[in-house]
């Protein structure tokens, strides 16, 4: 029913001020097609999104064998997930935040290319599992503009100190969790930004009485489905295997305490009380021996007067004059948009595998040494790349500097994260219909 939506946003817009607002889309006939399960900002939630999401929750919690909450508990939790996703969306609207088709099918690709099968087959396969392809391509076009989403408002956001980093890697040297990783899952009773009193209490006294339940036995997925405020709570509360510095720098003490089965007390936060099962450990080895490649890249971005077509062919005709012997270094200088690597002639150093974008280390990796790539397109805009040259590189201590960084990150982002939701949660206007 996804093309009722602007039908609907039209009805509670010109609707919004009266009592009796419209939550009813028509047909000609009058027969009711869809309604109106939340309004969100100038935005609906439809009924009908809320009973597919409701279906597939019930599908998922039945297949890992979990017991299921109150229908109207489950319904609570859906619609307010569904709620949380379109403020996000209204937002990344504004902002201008968008997934081209190029993006998508490239991330469809590597769905594809994960389960063995080419991107033709998909639609296939999917249909067989009663999935239609057209909305399974919107959801992670969805998904994807999220997560730019998040990675501007959030993610980008957390800085990581030098002090901040020395000390954390000082810490693990005496920390045998480093080696091992973590399943564990969580629960997050929220609390508002400006609690009152009354509002902190009652928040944790349900969490005093969610903890006291999941450490006499009860389920802690079911407990989780049902009461948690947390992103992962229709995912049973569980957050998967985390390396021991991954864990939310919040429940990292919990953690810790803490043997397979067990689950922690509540623990308070600005976001509200944290209560944490164990679930399993298991070791992991971290040396790793990696081939480095050494790179160097020039970056044009298309603009409203320069469009991709444009890009592409400046960016040629850059290629064409390097290859007749003009200095890429200088025409990175002069012409590169990236601001970390345009003033060092485009030089990117020594990097590891992951370090860039899927589609940049794919035509990188591509690359024989002193080649220079055609122009691509990545997010960041078009590129070319030439590879300088490639080495064996033991990258145990760089690699865990880089793993500290990112784990530091990581376990800030977790709590940064639901601050964020609950702040846009707040100041959404929603009114919940049914």
């Amino acid at each position: 029913m996804k093309h009722f939506a602007a039908l609907l946003t039209l009805l509670v817009a010109t609707c919004a001020g009266s009592a009796q607002a419209q939550t009813r889309t028509l047909s000609d006939k009058g027969e009711m097609l869809d309604r109106v399960a939340a309004v969100v900002n100038e935005g609906v939630v439809l009924a009908s999104e809320l009973d597919e999401q409701m279906a597939a929750v019930m599908q998922r919690l039945k297949q890992a064998g979990q017991e299921l909450p109150p229908q109207s508990v489950l319904r609570t939790q859906v619609l307010e997930r569904l709620i949380l996703q379109e403020i996000q969306m209204q937002r990344a609207t504004r902002a201008g935040i968008r997934v081209n088709d190029e993006q998508l099918n490239q991330a469809l690709a590597d769905v594809a290319a994960r389960n063995n099968l080419p991107l033709n087959q998909l639609p296939a396969v999917l249909a067989q599992q009663g999935v239609e392809y057209a909305g399974y391509r919107e959801n992670v076009r969805r998904e994807m503009t999220l997560q730019v989403l998040r990675q501007r408002d959030v993610i980008q956001r957390i800085n990581v100190a030098p002090r901040e980093l020395e000390q954390f890697l000082e810490r693990q040297k005496n920390r045998p969790s480093e080696l091992n990783e973590y399943d564990i899952s969580h629960i997050l009773i929220a609390v508002p930004q400006d609690p009152t009193p009354q509002q902190l209490e009652e928040a944790a006294k349900r969490a005093q009485d969610v903890s006291d339940r999941a450490r006499r036995g009860e389920d802690f997925a079911k407990l989780a489905v049902a009461y948690s405020n947390s992103q992962t709570a229709l995912e049973g509360g569980k957050l998967g295997w985390r390396k021991g510095p991954e864990i939310p720098t919040v429940l990292a003490d919990l953690v810790v305490q803490l043997k397979p089965g067990e689950s922690s007390a509540p623990l308070r936060t600005p976001s509200g009380y944290h209560i944490v099962r164990l679930n399993e450990v298991r070791g992991n080895d971290q040396q790793v021996v990696v081939q480095q490649t050494h790179a160097r890249h020039i970056l044009l971005k298309p603009t409203e007067i320069q469009d991709d077509a444009t890009i592409e062919q400046r960016l040629r005709t850059v290629r064409e004059r390097i290859l007749k012997g003009e200095d890429f270094a200088g025409l990175a200088k002069t012409l590169s948009e990236d601001p970390g690597s345009g003033s060092e002639g485009g030089d990117l150093g020594w990097t590891s595998p992951g370090t860039f974008v899927p589609e940049f280390d794919k035509v990188m990796d591509a690359l024989a040494e002193k080649e220079i790539s055609v122009p691509f397109r990545t997010q960041f805009g078009w590129h070319i790349v030439q590879v300088l040259g490639r080495r064996q590189f033991d990258s145990t201590d760089e690699l865990r500097r880089q793993r500290a960084f990112m784990q530091l990150r990581e376990s800030k982002s977790d709590e940064e994260t639901e601050l964020w939701l609950r702040r846009l949660r707040d100041e959404a206007y929603v009114d919940i219909k049914s």
